[in-house]
Parts: C-alpha cells; sequence; structure tokens
C-alpha cells in the first residue's frame, strides 16, 4: 500500500515538472487555458482517443469468420476431397504445436488446439456433405460434432480412449484414401508432427496403409477464398491505403528530422490502435540523389528523411484472421516543387505497365513457375528492367499456392512455383522496375510496388482496392 502511494506522487510530480510541449501551431498546451499570470503552468496532459476498431467489434468480427469457415468447409473443402481423391482428412494437432491448416479449420476463439485435438473428415458422397467429428476440443461453433469420454459422462477424450474412438470410427467408415498432412516441400501441408504421426499409426492398425500425403489439399483449401470475402478484405485495404497516407504525409514526416524508423512506429502505431495485427514489422526505406542504394538485406540504416528523397514503404495488416501486403512509394517535395520531377512520374509509370504484364499472365491452370516464364518474356520484349516476386496472400501473408518468382531468383522455383493457379484465389502482386531518372543524373531509381488482387471466377485478374498510380507527397 506504501510503496503505490510513494509511486503514484513520484508520478504526479513528474507531470508537473514536464515542460509544455508545443502544439501544432507552436504555441504550446498550456496557452489554451488561459493566461495564468506569474503562476506556474500546470501541464494537463492530452488524451490519446482510441478509434473505433477498424472492422467492428470483437463480438462482430467473431460472426463473420464463423460464417466464412461455415461457407469453406460446406462448399470448398468436399469438392478438394474428391479433387484429390480422398474420402477422409484427418487433421492432428497439440497444444501449442498446430499446423498451419488447424487455424483454418477452427472457430475464431480457438486460439490452440484443447490437449491432443483430432479433426476428422469423411466424405458422405455427393449430396450429403463431408461429414465433420472432433475427438477433442470443442465444435468450433457448432460446425463440428463432438465426441466426449464413450466410457464416463462429461470427461474429455483423452489417451487410449481417443486413440481407440478414431480406430472406431475408421473401422466404421471404412474409407479407401486417408488424407495426412506431411510433406517435403510445404509449409501449409506438413503440419502433423513426428510424434503425433508414429501415434497415429500405431492406433490405426491396418488403416494405416491408406494414409496418405496429400498436400495438395492442405495447400489448395487454405490457399482458396470465396465471394463473400472480399467486401471485407476490401475495408481491411482501405485501412492499409490510409494508414499509408497518414505516414507519408507532413503529419508525421519532418524533413530534416524525422527518420525512416520513426515512420515504421507511427505505422506500427496506427494500425493497434485501430485493432489490427501485423504479421511482419514494417519497413521504410529511401533513395536519394547522389545516394548509391544498399543491398535489401542491409539492416540498421535508418536515415533522416530530406526533401528530394523518395520514400518506400512495406506495411502487412492483419484483421478477420486475414492478412494485408502493401508497398507504395511518396516522394518529399523540395522547396517551391509542386510535383515530383518527371522521370520519377515515369519510374512509376514502368513498375505499373510491368503489372499489367503479370496480371495478363495470371490465368487458372497455369503454375507460377509458367506466369513467371510468361511474365518475364514480354518484360524483356517491353524494355523493363525488372523483377517480379508475387505471392499468394489470405490466411497468411506469404500464404499458400503458387510463388511467382522470387526477389532474389528469377527463375523456376522448385516445389512451391509449380502449383498452379485456381480461380477465387488472391494474391500480392509484388515487383519492382528499375529507371534511370534524367533529374537525378540518369541514377537508375528502383520503383517497387505490392498491391493485392483476385483471380476471379472469370479467370480474370482485378485490384481488391486499386493500385498506386501517383506519389504520396510529402509538402
Amino acid at each position: 500500500m506504501c510503496r503505490l502511494v510513494v509511486a503514484c506522487c513520484v508520478s504526479v510530480l513528474a507531470l508537473a515538472c514536464t515542460p509544455p510541449r508545443p502544439g501544432p501551431s507552436g504555441a504550446t498546451e498550456n496557452a489554451a487555458h488561459g493566461d495564468m499570470g506569474d503562476a506556474s503552468p500546470v501541464v494537463v496532459p492530452v488524451a490519446k482517443v482510441r478509434p473505433p476498431l477498424a472492422l467492428g467489434s470483437i463480438a462482430s468480427q467473431d460472426e463473420v469468420r464463423t460464417g466464412w469457415l461455415r461457407e469453406r468447409l460446406e462448399t470448398v473443402l468436399p469438392g478438394l476431397m474428391r479433387e484429390h481423391g480422398v474420402d477422409a482428412w484427418i487433421v492432428l494437432a497439440r497444444e501449442y504445436n498446430e499446423g498451419p491448416e488447424f487455424f483454418s479449420l477452427v472457430a475464431p476463439q480457438t486460439l490452440a488446439a484443447r490437449r491432443t485435438t483430432i479433426l476428422a473428415f469423411f466424405d458422405r458422397g455427393e449430396g450429403e456433405g463431408i461429414e465433420r467429428l472432433a475427438l477433442g476440443g470443442g465444435s468450433q461453433a457448432g460446425l463440428y460434432t463432438v465426441y466426449r469420454d464413450p466410457d464416463i459422462e462429461n470427461r474429455e477424450l483423452y489417451g487410449r480412449a481417443q486413440w481407440a474412438l478414431l480406430r472406431k470410427l475408421l473401422d466404421e467408415r471404412n474409407p479407401t484414401a486417408i488424407a495426412i498432412n506431411t510433406s517435403r516441400d510445404h509449409a501449409f501441408a506438413d503440419g502433423l508432427s513426428h510424434g503425433l504421426h508414429g501415434r497415429l499409426v500405431e492406433a490405426l492398425g491396418p488403416h494405416a496403409e491408406r494414409l496418405r500425403p496429400a498436400e495438395h489439399l492442405a495447400i489448395d483449401y487454405i490457399y482458396q477464398r470465396t465471394q463473400s470475402m472480399r467486401p471485407r478484405y476490401r475495408e481491411l485495404m482501405e485501412v492499409a491505403h490510409e494508414i499509408i497516407a497518414y505516414a507519408f504525409s507532413s503529419a508525421v514526416i519532418t524533413p530534416g528530422v524525422t527518420t525512416t524508423d520513426e515512420v515504421v512506429l507511427e505505422l506500427r502505431e496506427q494500425a493497434r490502435a485501430r485493432g489490427l495485427g501485423e504479421w511482419f514489422v514494417p519497413t521504410v526505406d529511401l533513395q536519394r540523389k547522389g545516394r548509391v542504394a544498399g543491398s535489401p538485406l542491409d539492416e540498421g540504416v535508418r536515415p533522416v528523411i530530406e526533401r528530394g528523397d523518395v520514400l518506400h514503404c512495406d506495411f502487412g495488416l492483419v484483421g478477420l484472421g486475414l492478412a494485408t501486403d502493401t508497398q507504395h512509394l511518396a516522394y518529399v517535395l523540395r522547396e517551391g516543387e509542386t510535383a515530383p520531377p518527371e522521370g520519377l512520374m515515369r519510374a512509376l509509370k514502368r513498375t505499373n505497365d510491368l503489372q499489367d504484364l503479370l496480371m495478363a499472365e495470371m490465368k487458372p491452370g497455369r503454375t507460377g513457375n509458367e506466369v513467371l516464364a510468361a511474365a518475364l518474356e514480354r518484360m524483356r520484349e517491353a524494355g523493363i528492367d525488372g523483377s517480379i516476386y508475387t505471392h499468394p496472400i489470405g490466411d497468411h501473408g506469404h500464404g499458400a499456392g503458387p510463388l511467382i518468382g522470387l526477389w532474389d531468383r528469377q527463375e523456376a522455383i522448385p516445389a512451391r512455383g509449380e502449383v498452379k493457379l485456381r480461380p477465387e484465389t488472391w494474391y500480392a502482386i509484388e515487383l519492382q522496375a528499375t529507371t534511370p531518372v534524367p533529374e537525378w543524373n540518369n541514377q537508375p531509381v528502383r520503383a517497387a510496388l505490392e498491391e493485392d488482387a483476385v483471380l476471379q471466377a472469370d479467370g480474370t485478374m482485378a485490384w481488391v482496392l486499386r493500385r498506386q498510380e501517383t506519389f504520396h507527397l510529402v509538402r
């Protein structure tokens, strides 16, 4: 109790001794409270008003996500199981050692597996849908049938009883091909741990011969979107654009004072204030006339922003269980300028041209490697000096599905580049074009952009929101 009182007193004393901070117009915050005469100024801290959650209340978000889960389980999963030739899928996870596919199959309120959780899916045939059973854990908002201990009422399945019930279910349903999540090449299909695999084989007896590492079932299920998800994803993209526009403005950046690190922190603060998460720490870097750009792998270089700089950010939000990935460019106006130099505008336009070339080659049924080869050929024909490193996005930032190049490998990517594009899937169109800028003595400027897009049901590509076609301006 005494320590608490002392701490409070120290806190008040520190507040009283804090010097006035300049307001937006240069006046101190105290000035707003009138002339105090010779009295000591009293500093009144400015309360930060938390903006409303960007995507609605937690309850409403959970309701939306549960609806999406129901739709995916009822309309996406049956077709994929039949496409991949399996009539059962067993997903196993232990608390804090869950695979990525687990969280695409459970309700948003499930933050971890319950002890050992076994999700079992059995194809009952056309018109009957997929039977969904939970051996351990809850019903996932009523979407799974829950099994309890068959011997003792009100006790969860655990240990031998859990494995014995799984064996009993397989004896009764007698599936011919049982998908499990093991893969040498794809993280999204490799969630079954070595220890649980051994327990599974031991428990299944003769059914173990029917286990199949159907890696593309897990990949395609996570990869696949539904049309109902797109409007809310568009809202999330709107917030991403809004935050970037704020960070790349004079409200945050004072040329000659603000560092790129401070802009990074503002991006993060703005995301968290809106109740959103991040799937990576954002980056902000710059290019400057006469300054040699460093390697993308360099760390620890966080310069002060000056007039005439080209700024670049990479920013990824998480909301509603979905991830965004956005890269935008800004220009810090010099005194007397009202727009960037024409050469910089041309550099941005060349990257827009490369976006068009790539998206024209993105067709259902093509592999990521086939799209990359065709787009690079068109890029060379157009005389663009660029590189392509596009990836799927959705439940994860670097999502399940086909890679279309890597930033440091403009060549066919083994395994992940061989996955085929599917309709109703989302992509972060990530790439760059490098263009000499006459106003910078023909110094090359790298215009890297990233924007999320959808491969629609009709096989055409469209932006989820819109792409950047002009620089953000810092005045």
